[in-house]
């Protein structure tokens, strides 16, 4: 089925690479911060940057297997299959290095064949992507992050066991959209995607009554496999979610779950009816949990939350940090337009917006920082450099 030949494990260029990350993405100040004690003075300004933020493993990897795919195949076209990551700064220095994106429009894909080079992200491809690659003979550099391929091999054990995949997620995302497709086995697997806690208990009210069946694939026709029967279907289950959601919120998917199927068909059968396993990414957790403890720890005006609107890990640093203090999610540094402007996207919002008045002018000022897996340093560098030159004006 597969033809062409695939790198897993890097390209062996790792050291012709090291010094063009670190000039890309690497920040002395951040390292300095980090030797204080997480803390930067300047002036009336404090800041508390979480102890977990920014780059995880997986994530610094796929940066640098596209690097060395780059210098692997320097006169060869390379694609990759849309963002790498998260991260419009990381992907934008992808494209100065002449690495295309078949997202992006008026790239032309044509005519893919053994001479190109695709680049999968870390979210990892759909198994029908793969099969089409492999088809048409492209190499390919595989990025996806090990955490992603747990909740892979997971829902996998699923299917071939005959329950139905559910996972939390958002059907949208490109992740979860790759595992869904790992649910579709040569047995018949089945999906269903849950986003939040209001789907999840529409769900489990029908495994408990039933009800409509035309009603409920209506209402999650974008989150089902094809052929999908919420009466066949919702019998046997087992849970998984994509890897950045927030994990408290995860957890309360899988304890309504199994109380629905506890319900409708009792504690002595759970055992063949439903499975759950943790696959939330542990550095997703950690950077959860650096959050919580700050915001426990510190007396805060403000909260800064650094990364892609489109990431979901550092959306859900934002939904955390806006319960507790005013929070700003930005996309870059340059976000920071002014001490009376800032755009960013509120918690739960669909789109950027213009705050004034978002600085406070007088006094001592308390500032908390973190950023999302997928921000490299420099981000948080500048973002610490622009904060200072606005509250010492």
């Amino acid at each position: 089925m597969n033809s062409s030949l695939v790198f897993r494990k890097g390209l062996d260029l790792k050291d012709a690479v090291a010094a063009q990350l670190n000039e890309n993405y690497h920040s002395d100040l951040v390292e300095q911060i980090k030797a204080d004690g997480f803390i930067y003075r300047s002036g009336r300004l404090l800041i508390h940057l979480a102890r977990e933020f920014g780059f995880c493993y997986g994530v610094d990897r796929a940066v640098d297997y596209a690097y060395q795919t780059r210098e692997r195949f320097p006169d060869r076209r390379i694609y990759l299959t849309g963002e790498i990551i998260h991260n419009p700064h990381v992907n934008d220095r992808l494209r100065t290095k002449g690495i295309r994106f078949l997202t992006d429009a008026g790239v032309d894909a044509e005519g893919l064949g053994p001479e190109d080079v695709i680049v999968l992200p870390a979210f990892g491809v759909t198994t029908s992507e793969m099969v089409r690659f492999g088809k048409l003979g492209c190499v390919l550099v595989d990025t996806t992050c090990g955490s992603v391929l747990n909740v892979w091999k997971n829902v996998k054990r699923y299917a071939v066991d005959g329950l139905t995949s559910v996972i939390h997620g958002k059907v949208w995302h490109e992740e979860t959209q790759a595992t869904a497709s790992q649910a579709l086995d040569e047995n018949g697997g089945h999906f269903l995607v849950v986003l939040n806690l209001e789907e999840t208990e529409e769900v489990c009210d029908y495994i408990r009554h039933g009800g409509d069946k035309d009603k409920f694939l209506t209402r999650f026709r974008d989150a089902v496999s094809p052929g999908f029967d919420p009466d066949r279907d919702l019998q046997r289950i087992g849970l998984a979610n994509q890897t950045t959601m927030l994990m408290s919120e995860s957890l309360r998917v899988q304890e309504l779950f199994r109380q629905a199927m506890v319900d409708r068909y009792g504690e002595a059968g759970m055992s063949a009816r439903f499975r759950a396993f943790d696959t939330i990414c542990s550095a997703t957790q950690d950077r959860q949990d650096a959050v919580v403890n700050l915001l426990k720890e510190q007396t805060l005006d403000l909260m800064i939350v650094i990364g892609g609107y489109n990431s979901s890990n550092t959306c859900n640093l934002a939904r955390i940090c806006a319960e507790k203090v005013p929070t700003f999610h930005i996309a870059d540094p340059e976000c920071l337009e002014s001490a009376e402007v800032i755009r960013h996207r509120p918690a739960g919002g669909k789109s950027e917006t213009h705050s004034e008045q978002w600085l406070p002018r007088a006094g001592q000022l308390t500032i908390g920082l973190t950023s999302g897996a997928s921000t490299p340093d420099n981000q948080v560098g500048a973002t610490v450099k622009r904060l200072a030159a606005l509250s010492n004006q």
